[in-house]
């Protein structure tokens, strides 16, 4: 056999493996990277959407006069309508195709942004960000999807993340955009519609460029379309590395077909039913490690222990940068560490962390003081959380599901983690109103002990594995139980 052509070897449960020639250089990998970057504008949209509200929130109440109540309305509706982008976002993306699904979203986030920009009122707004908050969920179904669909398996943790850096980088541009228009303009009546208004940039970017990126090959495989499908990865492997990924992803694709997968009847299957619970209980902990009641209330908690609003609003762009640290950090500790131990060190240092900022509530009495120690602190799971357990979540995400239930069943997990988003962003508030920053912070504590456990428990590990390989292993394991 010629060096570089794939090899085959049989296996005891008469499944194939292949060992996949080199990705290539030069052409290919430009044009990946191209693709790579128009799509995580759904990314940015997404960072920029969620973290907006965080300074926004203030001048928007004091025009439409809000009450505690309609302010956690106004944050969680975006969450709610996101919830129910992942799940129909999923099940569109499975039938149309990743990038079709794309394209529509980006029309939605257009709408979406008009529509809270010229509202009249509070419910208007609310119904709005609903609006908005499905093209969020529907892109942060799909867009991981595609990704990992497109990226070769030995890169595909970077390019995945690379979404999750868009995210990020989203939320710190929301703050500093925020802080700047606020402290220079903040004299100007509807300040905050400005601050949502900017969202329509990178919405019109994503919808332009996406005309011109190709459709999942793996997709246009599931759909017996290979000759479209192998035209697209020419277009980012080498040649060699083209041929043997269709004759890889084929033969799945047949496998996957003869069980007739794709849809609620899977949960019947013992082995898809424990992916589709790891991948629930992944987006139930993820949000439960409270990383949005910082990203959504940063400047309001500062601004609680005793800093200016005008400093706070300031004080809070430390989370959006290292939030932004931690992802980088976490996109190079990928290709170094397994899943399974950059999983259970995040959730241990979240555990620390938030058990150091309780007691900084106890210890330290309200003041500049106890607000700048309360940063620290805050910064730091920041960090930690989004150098381990935020980009570790959306990629595993992406990875654990075989391919024809792959968008149903991310639709499944992140409609999970939107709600439990949505039920951090509107009880977040009264939480820390009624028990205080001791045993609010206390409980976030508690609940990375038990996401730690569950996890120490039923995480497989997918590093360097390939989507198809670990779907073969993990269906051996668990699939006659």
């Amino acid at each position: 056999m010629p060096p570089g052509s794939p090899r085959r070897q049989s296996t005891s449960t008469a499944s194939t493996n292949f060992e996949l020639p080199h990705v290539g250089t030069g052409r290919p990998v430009h044009r990946l990277g191209v693709i790579a970057t128009v799509a995580t504008f759904g990314g940015l949209l997404f960072g920029y959407d969620t973290g907006v509200v965080n300074g926004a929130l203030e001048p928007l109440s004091e025009d439409f006069g809000l009450s505690a109540l309609s302010e956690g309305l106004v944050v969680a509706s975006l969450m709610v309508g996101a919830a129910f982008g992942a799940v129909f976002g999923g099940r569109v993306a499975d039938a149309w195709g990743r990038r079709k699904t794309i394209l529509l979203l980006a029309g939605v986030f257009i709408i979406g942004t008009l529509g809270c920009v010229l509202a009249p009122g509070a419910a208007f707004l609310i119904g709005a960000r609903f609006v908005l908050g499905i093209a969020v969920g529907g892109a942060s179904a799909t867009v991981p999807v595609y990704l990992g669909e497109i990226a070769p398996s030995e890169k595909r943790g970077s390019y995945v993340t690379r979404n999750e850096v868009m995210i990020v980088g989203g939320q710190l541009a929301a703050f500093i955009i925020n802080a700047a228009i606020f402290n220079f303009f903040g004299h100007v009546d509807s300040i905050w519609r400005w601050m949502l208004l900017v969202a329509l940039a990178p919405a019109i970017a994503l919808l332009v460029g996406m005309i011109f990126q190709p459709e999942s090959p793996r997709w246009l495989i599931s759909q017996g379309r290979t000759e479209e499908a192998l035209a697209v990865l020419k277009q980012v492997r080498s040649p060699e590395r083209a041929e043997a990924e269709i004759d890889e992803v084929t033969h799945l694709a047949a496998e996957d077909a003869k069980e007739a997968t794709g849809g609620l009847s899977d949960l019947g299957t013992r082995w898809v039913l424990r992916l589709v619970l790891i991948g629930a209980g992944l987006g139930f902990f993820q949000q439960l490690t409270g990383i949005n009641s910082v990203m959504y209330y940063g400047t309001q908690l500062l601004t609680s222990a005793g800093l200016d609003s005008g400093v706070a609003i300031i004080g809070n762009i430390a989370n959006g940068v290292f939030s932004l640290a931690g992802i980088t950090l976490g996109m190079y500790l990928l290709n170094k560490l397994p899943r399974r131990v950059m999983f259970l060190t995040g959730y241990g240092l979240i555990a620390v962390f938030h058990t150091l900022i309780a007691l900084t509530a106890v210890i330290i009495p309200p003041g500049p003081a106890q607000a700048w120690t309360v940063l620290a602190f805050l910064v730091l799971f920041v960090f930690s959380m989004q150098g381990t357990v935020g980009p570790l979540t959306w990629l595993m995400l992406s990875e654990i599901f075989p391919m024809k239930i792959r968008s149903f069943a991310m639709g499944i997990c992140v409609f999970v983690l939107w709600i439990m988003n949505a039920i951090v962003a509107q009880f977040f508030p009264p939480l820390i109103a009624s028990m205080g920053m001791t045993a609010t912070f206390g409980m976030f504590a508690g609940i990375a002990v038990i996401a730690f456990i569950f996890l120490a428990l039923m995480l497989p590990e997918t590093k360097g594995k390939d989507l198809a390989e670990f779907e073969r292993e993990f269906k051996a394991k668990y699939g006659r139980r």
